[in-house]
């Protein structure tokens, strides 16, 4: 569905989560107010105290965009973005983001600053564009979506980061423990192209985020910017060897180790090799953890998310992407 006509200058409809990565929440409230009164442009913010609140602002603010033709934007880390994103889908509405999170890789993949001004100017100066989203059993994931030891690490590293604050470090040290401690493995039956194949893995990733894969090493990030996504399994190793690949990744050579299974595709299949074909299990979708029923479909959107970005190859979305 293409965006719904709206005027040169939309409203702006804003879920702020407060809690979102680091740095001065009312720092960034008081940039988004001035920017926008500077530059004329009306603004609604529905600010999230604690995440049990993002989905009623969500749902709030996607009623006055639509009523208003106005662009529904998200400020947060990549989980916000998420449910933002979710609701923008096939609304009719446009999709904006002023990026507050830690790692922020949808919105440097697609050129929006990190800076909140800065990203602001692009809000109020882009247009949109279409860009792909990914799906697992109909929920979004901009970014990537995963099971097993992937899923329990980020999991544990939302623990990590209420104990210990939110930075890189924390999720270093999050991941270390979840690996030094180890975890089952999966057999699962993927179905993918008419073929069917038995993989036995601590984890199943499931990549839409060409510069995350850029930056771990895997070639597959060409595939996603030709539109399909990318899956990425490890064969069984110990948890010595698990971190040895965490090394590999940190240092963008994760491509080249042995014992690594991936694949491209528009859509695939994951089930339970063996035990109940229906059988609930954790889904990580941009850091989000919730339950899904099995078997798993992970597809590109039929449609896209019409996302209000700089210009590709320009100076500022450039800068954006180191």
């Amino acid at each position: 569905m293409t965006p719904t006509p709206h005027p040169s200058t939309p409203p702006l409809f804003i879920v702020f989560n407060l809690g979102s990565g680091k740095g001065n929440a009312e720092e960034a409230r008081r940039v988004i107010a001035e920017g926008c009164a500077a530059a004329g442009r009306e603004h609604h913010l529905f600010v999230a105290d604690d995440p049990s609140q993002i989905g009623k602002r969500v749902r709030e603010a996607l009623a006055g965009a639509q009523a208003a033709q106005g662009a529904l934007v998200a400020a947060g880390g990549d989980g916000t973005i998420n449910a933002v994103a979710q609701a923008a889908l096939g609304s009719g509405c446009v999709f904006g983001v002023l990026p507050q999170g830690t790692f922020n890789y949808f919105s440097r993949t697609h050129g929006i600053p990190s800076d909140t001004a800065e990203a602001l100017d692009v809000l109020l100066n882009a247009q949109p564009q279409a860009v792909q989203v990914g799906l697992v059993n109909e929920r979004v994931f901009l970014v990537n979506a995963s099971l097993g030891l992937y899923a329990k690490l980020l999991e544990d590293r939302e623990g990590f980061k209420a104990q210990y604050g939110r930075s890189r470090w924390v999720a270093v040290a999050a991941a270390l423990k979840t690996i030094a401690r180890g975890d089952k493995h999966w057999d699962l039956r993927i179905g993918w192209r008419g073929e069917e194949r038995n993989i036995r893995t601590p984890t199943l990733f499931v990549g839409n985020n060409a510069l995350q894969l850029e930056q771990i090493g895997m070639p597959q990030a060409e595939a996603v910017e030709e539109g399909e996504l990318a899956a990425i399994a490890l064969k069984p190793i110990r948890a010595r060897a698990m971190l040895w690949l965490m090394v590999r990744g940190a240092f963008g050579r994760l491509g080249e180790a042995a014992n690594i299974l991936s694949i491209t595709f528009k859509s695939i299949t994951v089930k339970p090799a063996r035990g109940r074909p229906d059988r609930r299990v954790k889904v990580a979708a941009d850091g989000e953890i919730q339950w899904m029923q099995m078997p798993l479909t992970f597809r590109v959107a039929p449609e896209p998310l019409w996302l209000l970005k700089p210009p590709p190859g320009s100076a500022v979305a450039e800068e954006a992407r180191r």
